[in-house]
């Protein structure tokens, strides 16, 4: 039993663990009969679909497999620094025999890549809305991040965690607790962190790099959020435009991690991020307090994500996909009952 082999079997039953032990043999033996492996994570990738995605290829690559990474936008800047990232593709390469997808909730989060392709070999992910898509389906929606899956799981699958592969996962476990600081963190995450460092991660390298570190672009794309702030009752919003990226000269299409500052902001229930794309429609951004679940409006939009954090792409015009949005926020937060609307959301 390898020292990351115990990770959050703590809190899976009993019958999950037997599952779980059945479905690890298979992905093991089907791993080792693969030669040409491609890995393919969402779109607009945050530190966990990249941490992951790359951390598992190089574990495969240490077995001497090729593995092809791919993502339909590429890797942002802030990434660069991740063994293997100037590698990754941004279409399936042909001759492949396994396709995996990690952290996807859905088919549709990998954008166009996967069209007319077969369904996955292999699906890993954690989040809570997963629709099953894959032919193996490797699901743990308590887990806090993709990344600490696969912490646990790539010994299992007799694959080895070595220096790369464990920069990639802290990587992934950094982002998706923003520094073990999201509500779901519990205390397997940090051991598995102190595990990632004893490999050879630099816990203080890839905290600046995934966290800390900004560019002046994103400090400006920041300020433009920051100036669109608005509250009505328990609901904050903010917007950021195609206008508010050009004038800034931010470079992406997402929201810089702008969302994570916004939503720790003391008072609001509910955290909403609307980020306008190229070629029309919006991405959506979710957070909220405990006891309030917000992937159930993502599903309202055709989204989905986690109970405290979700997102949607929504085809139509800004101000119209606002109104419907809040609406159904205020909905949401009226059928939770008057205690929650009612509380003092400027305390």
């Amino acid at each position: 039993m390898t020292s990351l082999s115990w990770m959050k079997l703590e809190t899976r039953t009993i019958s999950t663990m037997m599952m779980s032990s059945k479905l690890d043999d298979a992905i093991r033996q089907q791993l080792a009969a693969a030669q040409n492996s491609v890995i393919v994570g969402h779109i607009r990738p945050d530190g966990d679909a990249i941490g992951s995605m790359l951390g598992l290829a190089h574990a495969l690559r240490a077995k001497g497999k090729h593995v092809d990474c791919v993502l339909q936008d590429g890797v942002l800047e802030k990434y660069a620094f991740l063994p293997g990232a100037e590698e990754v593709l941004t279409s399936v390469p042909p001759n492949y025999d396994y396709l995996i997808v990690v952290d996807s909730s859905d088919i549709m989060r990998t954008g166009q890549v996967l069209d007319g392709l077969a369904a996955p070999d292999l699906v890993i992910d954690h989040h809570n809305t997963h629709d099953n898509f894959g032919k193996l389906e490797y699901v743990l929606p308590e887990v806090e991040a993709t990344a600490l899956i696969l912490a646990d799981s790539i010994p299992k699958w007799g694959l080895t965690i070595t220096q790369d592969v464990a920069t990639c996962l802290l990587t992934g476990l950094l982002s998706d607790t923003i520094g073990f600081r999201t509500g779901n963190t519990q205390p397997a995450a940090l051991r598995a962190a102190a595990d990632l460092m004893e490999k050879g991660a630099d816990f203080n390298d890839v905290y600046l790099k995934t966290l800390s570190d900004k560019t002046l672009a994103e400090a400006r794309y920041w300020g433009q959020g920051l100036s669109n702030i608005q509250q009505n009752g328990a609901i904050l919003w903010s917007t950021l435009t195609l206008h508010d990226r050009i004038i800034s000269s931010y470079q992406g299409n997402d929201d810089a991690d702008l969302v994570n500052i916004l939503s720790s902001i003391k008072g609001p229930l509910i955290t909403i991020l609307f980020v306008e794309q190229e070629g029309g429609g919006v991405k959506i951004s979710w957070r909220a307090v405990e006891g309030v679940d917000v992937s159930k409006l993502a599903r309202e939009f055709g989204g989905g994500g986690h109970i405290a954090a979700a997102g949607a792409d929504v085809e139509g015009k800004l101000q119209n996909i606002q109104e419907d949005v809040i609406i159904s926020a205020e909905r949401y937060l009226k059928e939770l009952g008057s205690n929650w609307v009612e509380r003092d959301t400027n305390d």
